[in-house]
């Protein structure tokens, strides 16, 4: 009688190198899925996300807490990549990329126009705008304070290189800049008006004209 061959042990190193092995879902996967839900301008939602995810709602908040601290980190996920590659476009040395303005102000221009375009920003905007201003504009959340935070580094960069050049204290221009953008962004639901970049981009060249190195002519 031919011998059987002995039978691997059943351990998750077998089940992986098998193809048979599972994979648990973990935090990370649940902010992907949510924010996959959200760039699709579907609303999230906590107990679908648990059932997507194959774990109780428990386990979900445990995980990312609530609902608001959630959306949070995903609308954050969205501006702050936005505003890294900006930076990277504009702030450096030479002649400024568009002309007639800094460095600085090219930047929160075009995030401001990025935000505009985002149509899962605007349709969460639309669904939710007391919760979107609620998370983005007030201390319910970190969101503007980490804002404040980033624009305030891109400020003392820029000045410091010559690039900019500010009549307004640097301690008070960051929060007065997040202050403009929020206004611009949000104008819908303050007063029914469509949001305008053009309108907004001329308060914030105002606010951050550039310095003698980011002029051509003074070369």
């Amino acid at each position: 009688m031919a011998k059987q061959a002995p039978r691997s042990a059943d351990t998750p190193l077998r089940r992986h190198l098998d193809g048979t092995a599972t994979s648990r879902p973990t935090a990370l996967d649940a902010f992907r899925e949510a924010r996959k839900t959200f760039l699709a301008g579907d609303r999230v939602d906590m107990q679908s996300l648990a059932r997507s995810l194959t774990v109780d709602r428990a386990t979900l908040y445990r995980w990312v807490g609530s609902r608001d601290q959630l959306l949070t980190e995903i609308l954050w996920s969205l501006i702050e990549p936005t505003i890294a590659r900006s930076r990277r476009a504009h702030c450096h040395s030479g002649p400024p990329a568009v002309p007639g303005q800094s460095p600085a102000a090219a930047v929160m221009n075009e995030v401001m126009r990025a935000v505009n375009a985002n149509s899962a920003m605007q349709r969460f905007i639309d669904r939710e705008g007391d919760l979107a201003l609620r998370l983005l504009t007030t201390k319910a959340s970190g969101f503007e304070a980490r804002l404040i935070q980033l624009i305030a580094d891109i400020i003392r960069e820029e000045t410091a290189a010559g690039r900019l050049r500010s009549s307004i204290h640097s301690e008070d221009l960051p929060y007065v800049l997040v202050r403009v953008m929020e206004s611009y962004t949000y104008i819908g639901l303050i007063t029914d008006q469509h949001p305008d970049p053009d309108r907004s981009a001329r308060v914030v060249n105002a606010l951050l004209p550039g310095g003698k190195d980011s002029c051509p002519e003074a070369e």
